[in-house]
């Protein structure tokens, strides 16, 4: 896939292709080809191996045990412990207090994980193709609007900080009148979103001002 002509895109890298088999169940086609784009949902590797892991150590220690006392040897103690102080401390000990929060603590963080997509970084382009989905890294949408920006007559230096609904654009206009500058930063930005393809454009959020004092 190609970036869109005048944008600058060839700095930056390039845009995530995912092409998956027959047609897709989160696009919308339209008459004119395109299509609604959801997110890229993570594959969250990370927690699910430490969880899969904590079960792991969690369930063999508790097999081996029982494998243990099977085999008319002596439980571990700290199964002995457990169960006695899960027998003997009442439900408003602050231990349990302690234990239950924590346990809640995690399951709402995986609940989290679970119904959340993830990858912020990653903005859906829109969808020519049916079995075809695009997304644009936010760094390198930010270095698009900055090249942009930057050729604007008037523009010294330039701030872009790419959202999922909002580009924050800060420049600093060392000659010419700053509404001159704010009036072709917006047409020039407004032109390079709209190129940039994305299945939601940012809204444009401009600041431009003068270079403070040496110092400042």
């Amino acid at each position: 896939m190609s970036a869109p002509r005048g944008t600058g895109a060839r700095e930056a890298p390039g845009p995530v292709v995912e092409q998956s088999p027959g047609p897709p169940r989160d696009t919308v086609a339209g008459a004119d080809g395109t299509g609604r784009a959801r997110r890229f949902w993570s594959a969250r590797r990370i927690p699910a191996g430490l969880l899969a892991l904590l079960l792991l150590v969690v369930t063999g220690a508790f097999l081996y045990d029982i494998a243990a006392v099977r085999a008319h040897r002596t439980g571990m103690g700290w199964r002995r412990s457990l169960a006695r102080e899960l027998a003997e401390r009442h439900l408003d000990d602050i231990w349990v207090l302690v234990g239950a929060g924590l346990a809640t603590a995690l399951g709402l963080w995986l609940l989290l994980l679970a119904l959340t997509p993830g990858l912020r970084s990653l903005l859906p382009m829109r969808r020519t193709h049916h079995d075809v989905r695009a997304a644009l890294h936010r760094d390198a949408a930010a270095t698009v609007l900055r090249d942009r920006a930057m050729e604007v007559a008037g523009v010294r230096t330039v701030r872009v900080r790419v959202r999922r609904t909002r580009a924050d654009v800060r420049a600093v206009s060392h000659f010419r009148d700053l509404d001159d500058v704010r009036a072709d930063l917006t047409a020039v930005l407004d032109d390079a979103i709209d190129g940039l393809g994305l299945a939601r454009p940012p809204a444009l959020s401009l600041r431009v001002r003068r270079p403070g004092r040496k110092g400042r």
